[in-house]
């Protein structure tokens, strides 16, 4: 554990405008309007990562601050300064908190979000035995370290981006764990996205999402690297645990795991482990590939496991969410050449399996209407600004905009 060095900053806001309330008496305060520059050392404790400018059009930047422990925490971001500003703030893996949050010249607005923060230590709570997450070497523990460094890193974007103040405090709030593949899991650059990452932003600051899903698993993998575990480990009473599973599972059939009867045992393991600590397990059904045939029909694929899905939900009395129905319909909305806006495209081929910053955020939308549907209690704490969301109205591809994050990528995320 790093040794977080004291911050305590009084902030001379530039304008009254959304005042923030005061800060918890074990908050962090940042002025990020200094002069020059903090720049993060293991030492400071705080600071924007060594790169691109601060503050500057077209070119994000990170501010990472050490915590003293995992757990969730509130952050209360003051945007705007003299000029009008818009700003988009994603934490940790491109997980999206604020979008395109827009002052005008001279004011100010104060917004709220929660960031979960994490470590590969599990902690021995009763059936859960100490250890550690067994992380991909060296995905996790190089290109995704932000994601388990016990430190928050927050990216500062947008077309005209202004964050004059941060305070980050502990909170406990409900948390939402999710737990899958490719298509869940954090990416790290783009153009790839998953809807985890698009998922934090559809909730009020009263809530945690904390995203244990990874690249190419199974709920086999879930089990021998101990990611289910790790969940159990840090799971409170009435906290939420969405589980999708099935595209690697298909493609990953060995020793006798991943057929459609193993994926029901397993999925009914991590659903009878969730129950027994006072979780809301919620089943899901893995999205369709966009796969249309020569007269634009989509041809599902997955229809085993998402049968398999219900099935489990069915006889545990379980919430479920058919996002394989949800996705198809989606797609047949968009149709063949629309649907194409959802997928990123990789070397000249378009990747109908995962999804860029668009898809991922029409399905984020789809799961959040699958909450409701299924009546999860924690689907009160959604945004109340989403407006309707119905599978065939998905939001047109051509009005769609986020601010994209800086790297990308040719290397195709694990999984198919």
């Amino acid at each position: 554990m790093r040794l977080l060095l004291p911050l305590v900053l009084t902030v001379p806001l530039f304008l009254s405008g959304c005042a923030a309330p005061p800060p918890a008496a074990n908050a962090l305060s940042f002025d990020l309007t200094t002069t020059p520059e903090p720049t993060y050392s293991r030492e400071r404790g705080s600071g924007f990562e060594p790169g691109a400018p601060r503050n500057a059009a077209g070119q994000p930047s990170f501010f990472t601050v050490d915590v003293p422990a995992e757990g969730n925490y509130r952050i209360t971001a003051t945007l705007g300064g003299p000029a009008a500003s818009d700003t988009t703030v994603k934490a940790e893996l491109r997980r999206l908190m604020l979008d395109s949050v827009q002052v005008p010249a001279g004011a100010t607005q104060t917004r709220s979000f929660i960031v979960n923060v994490r470590t590969a230590r599990i902690a021995a709570v009763p059936g859960i035995e100490a250890g550690i997450v067994k992380l991909k070497e060296p995905r996790e523990t190089k290109d995704e370290i932000w994601a388990w460094d016990q430190r928050i890193t927050l990216e500062i974007n947008g077309s005209q981006p202004a964050l004059r103040r941060l305070v980050i405090e502990p909170v406990q709030v409900p948390t939402i764990f999710l737990l899958g593949d490719s298509t869940v899991a954090d990416q790290s650059r783009e153009p790839y996205s998953s809807w985890g990452q698009m998922f934090t932003a559809l909730f009020k600051p009263t809530v945690a999402v904390a995203n244990h899903a990874q690249s190419g698993e199974t709920f086999r993998d879930s089990l021998s690297r101990r990611r289910i575990d790790k969940i159990l480990s840090e799971l409170q009473p009435g906290d939420t645990v969405l589980m999708q599973f099935g595209h690697n599972d298909q493609k990953q059939q060995k020793d006798g795991s991943g057929n459609a009867e193993t994926y029901k045992a397993e999925l009914r393991t991590h659903a009878e482990r969730i129950l027994a600590r006072g979780g809301v397990p919620v089943v899901m059904s893995s999205m369709e590939r966009r796969n249309f045939d020569a007269d634009g029909r989509l041809k599902p694929s997955l229809a085993e496991y998402a049968d398999a899905a219900r099935a489990v939900a069915t006889d545990m009395k379980l919430a479920f969410i058919d996002l394989n129905g949800m996705s198809q319909a989606m797609y047949a909305a968009l149709g063949t050449e629309r649907s194409k806006a959802a997928h990123p495209v990789n070397n000249g081929k378009i990747d109908n399996t995962h999804h860029n910053n668009y898809g991922a955020d029409q399905l984020a939308r789809l799961v959040a209407l699958g909450l409701r549907q299924a009546g999860v209690p924690v689907a009160a704490q959604l945004r109340d600004d989403l407006g309707p969301i119905d599978p065939s109205k998905p939001q047109p591809p051509e009005q769609y905009r986020v601010a994209a994050s800086p790297g990308f990528t040719q290397q195709r995320p694990l999984g198919d």
